[in-house]
């Protein structure tokens, strides 16, 4: 099952389920109205979702919103994947570099991403995501998989000077409409195995990263296992699993993003997101 949040008219956002070309609206089900309160109850509700018909609407006329608005936390990792860290010319890491970007970076999937005032160093990482669909701690490798709703396609947009100039990687990572994700929720019985998807990403129609998620260093599992050792998931908590080669910074010389550019990021059974680069508007001065 997909389930997206959309904008349909000048309405609220609604919760839909998506089909072929179609998306269901489930606004007037006997549910939860928010995508994040839904994710604890997707399997007792499971046979509603998918049976419920309400008004059906073409895709392409409604606006994909990021499946949860405003993810309580965004946690990505650092080198998780092989063909990366080569390029990259680190060494394979012992232990996961787990970083945070702020719920103020969450966007959309087909949104715009901004191109700082304060940096022109604007790169790409296509990464695969999954939502955490229970309140967990101390959650073994063994049963991580009863913890996750699902999974969408992920771009941890990065500005590389900001990220390299401070201790942690948090400033350069979580700058305004940064961290896009969606354009649904694959509910994770629909994934056989989330460590075998083909993920590929685009800039301008030329290809970029190709690569498959069988290469993680550390998978889905063991990141749920490391994470919840530290502090409790909640429902709709976004992780962000790892970038594979072929990011700007790696190209000599290297290849940073400007206005107008173009970015896809495709994920095997998971679809594909797709933003444009312009410039930070001044709409973004609140002082």
């Amino acid at each position: 099952m997909k389930l997206a949040s959309f904008l349909s008219g000048k309405g609220s956002t609604r919760i839909g389920r998506v089909e072929g070309e179609e998306i269901v609206d489930l606004h007037d089900a006997p549910i939860v109205k928010e995508m994040i309160d839904l994710l604890p109850d997707l399997e007792k509700n499971k046979k509603l979702l998918e049976d419920y018909d309400g008004k059906r609407l073409p895709l392409k006329e409604v606006t994909l919103c990021q499946p949860v608005l405003r993810p309580p936390k965004i946690l990505a990792i650092g080198l998780n994947y092989k063909d990366h860290i080569e390029e990259t010319g680190f060494d394979t890491p012992d232990f996961p570099m787990f970083f945070n970007k702020q719920a103020t970076s969450s966007n959309g999937p087909y949104s715009p991403i901004h191109l700082p005032r304060v940096s022109d160093k604007l790169d790409y990482e296509g990464e695969m995501g999954f939502i955490i669909g229970k309140r967990c701690r101390h959650v073994p490798k063994e049963r991580a998989h009863e913890v996750i709703a699902g999974f969408v396609v992920c771009n941890d947009v990065s500005v590389r000077d900001w990220q390299m100039r401070a201790q942690t990687f948090t400033l350069g990572k979580s700058f305004d409409t940064h961290s896009p994700f969606g354009p649904w929720i694959v509910t994770a019985d629909e994934i056989a195995d989330p460590h075998n998807l083909a993920i590929k990403t685009w800039v301008n129609g030329e290809i970029r990263q190709d690569s498959n998620t069988k290469h993680l260093v550390f998978d889905c599992y063991d990141q749920i296992e490391t994470l919840t050792a530290a502090f409790t998931l909640e429902p709709g908590d976004l992780i962000v699993t790892g970038t594979p080669s072929g990011v700007g910074i790696g190209f000599d010389p290297k290849i940073y993003l400007g206005e107008g550019d173009v970015v896809r990021v495709e994920v095997e059974n998971l679809g594909f997101i797709e933003n444009r680069v312009i410039s930070e508007p001044d709409s973004t001065t609140l002082i």
